[in-house]
């Protein structure tokens, strides 16, 4: 099903609400109801495929529906909570970094060069609870760590060869001080030019070697509850200080924490809300949607998180962006309304071209079915 919807302007300051700009072609992918999705080119076609949980849909008309395997069901869960593309064995083509709740480890699905066959599941260690992984690129060296965003701390190395090659397996890395669980986001906090490690109840400061696990210092600055995975590390009021965005990821609310000083020179925190009237915020990106040259907040409800137990888990479904204006945030509504005719944007969503025009496309999974909303670009 292919609908053109133009984005509705519902934000916090009706009064200054302007018509939106965008215009979105929402079609449904399949009948799959896995709550990750990612965008790469699975067999090297020059075409971007769409991935989400056993299945990939080849680009660029996302008709075709392949078979990758089938993740454990889980009371109306699969337990795959993340589809990141990462070439693990050096082949050349890009493999799915995942991770399971209820397996609790991490795993890698080896892609089988794009042939029409099931992919092997490979585990890269033992972890607890993985809410989602969380990818981020700690050394600098442009191959991305996994976390696996569990208590305590546990996060994957790729190991390489000199040539840089993948060499299909992982290092395992343990940090047993603080932080760990529900909330998690990677970001310079103190301004020193490290990756620190940001959690529901505080912070991880990064050393030198961030693969020095017994160097990380922890700082218990707030309490943010169930917090959104990932946490957002960015300057918001553009004042040179790190500033975190936070979603309640099973309740209501999205506030934004802004940093600063006091007389001593300590760190503080001051909460802004930015949408009290939205549920279930689990996923945060920050990407220029708009094409204006400035970054936006792309989020949404993630839908029956809890199965409908969480507050506002059974409100309408809804897909956004979030101007920032330097920390006066306002709503652009892309998709609203329930189940079966609007979309949330699941445990893992992504953001991407997929058809080439220069606007930015969202792939948004989740309990309600799997969705591809693009971008046309501004209205006429």
């Amino acid at each position: 099903m292919h609908l053109i919807a133009m984005a509705l302007c519902t934000g916090i300051l009706a009064a200054s609400c302007q018509p939106c700009p965008l215009v979105f072609e929402r079609q449904r992918l399949g009948d799959v109801t896995y709550e990750a999705a990612s965008v790469f080119d699975v067999n090297r076609d020059g075409h971007p495929d769409i991935v989400s949980g056993g299945v990939w849909f080849e680009g660029p008309a996302f008709t075709e529906e392949h078979k990758i395997c089938d993740p454990m069901p889980v009371d109306g869960y699969y337990d795959d909570f993340s589809d990141n593309p990462m070439d693990v064995n050096g082949d050349g083509y890009l493999d799915i970094i995942t991770g399971g709740f209820w397996g609790m480890k991490a795993m890698w699905r080896e892609n089988p060069k794009g042939q029409p066959v099931e992919w092997t599941t490979h585990t890269m260690g033992k972890t607890g609870n993985i809410e989602r992984n969380v990818f981020a690129d700690l050394d600098g060296d442009g191959v991305d760590e996994v976390f696996a965003t569990t208590a305590p701390v546990v996060f994957f190395r790729l190991v390489r060869d000199a040539s840089g090659k993948g060499q299909g397996r992982f290092e395992k890395y343990t940090i047993t001080r603080g932080g760990g669980g529900h909330g998690f986001g990677v970001g310079d906090i103190n301004g020193d030019g490290r990756k620190d490690l940001v959690f529901a109840t505080g912070w991880l400061e990064g050393p030198e070697d961030p693969f020095d696990t017994a160097a990380y210092v922890w700082h218990q600055e707030w309490r943010f509850g169930l917090a959104s995975v990932p946490i957002l590390i960015h300057d918001v009021n553009e004042d040179g200080l790190n500033d975190l965005i936070v979603g309640q990821a099973h309740g209501y609310g999205l506030a934004w924490y802004a940093q600063g000083k006091d007389g001593q020179g300590n760190r503080t925190w001051t909460q802004h809300e930015c949408d009290s009237k939205r549920s279930q915020f689990h996923d945060l990106q920050l990407h220029d949607i708009d094409n204006d040259g400035r970054l936006e907040l792309i989020t949404g409800k993630r839908y029956h998180a809890h199965n409908g137990h969480d507050p506002g888990g059974n409100d309408p479904l809804g897909l956004y962006y979030y101007e920032l204006n330097g920390g006066d945030f306002q709503r652009v509504t892309i998709d609203y309304g329930p189940p079966g005719q609007a979309s949330g944007a699941g445990i893992y969503f992504w953001i991407a071209d997929v058809d080439g025009n220069g606007w930015k496309d969202i792939v948004a999974p989740g309990k309600e079915g799997l969705y591809l909303f693009k971008n046309l670009g501004l209205r006429k």
